[in-house]
């Protein structure tokens, strides 16, 4: 009697079978894990980058602010010249 693993069953051997669905799990599990490790990369880009967007508006409006201050004050100087 022979081993398992060399029982053929219309040319293919029940070890050739194991050997490809081990290698099918390891190729599944591998594209899996990179395929959540990118998931997980790309949402923490997107909440670097709505945070970044969030600092350059109220950077922009504090700009806004001082431009509308100095705008004043040029005014304020120029009726003064006059």
């Amino acid at each position: 009697m022979t081993a398992i693993e060399h029982t053929e069953l219309k040319g293919i051997t029940i070890r050739n079978m194991i050997v490809t669905v081990i290698s099918t799990a390891s190729i599944v599990a591998s594209v899996m894990t990179t395929y959540y490790g990118l998931k997980n990369d790309i949402q923490e880009i997107k909440s670097s980058q709505e945070t970044e967007t969030r600092i350059n508006n109220i950077r922009l409006k504090m700009l806004e602010g001082q431009v509308t201050v100095l705008q004043a004050e040029i005014t304020a100087i120029k009726e003064n010249k006059k």
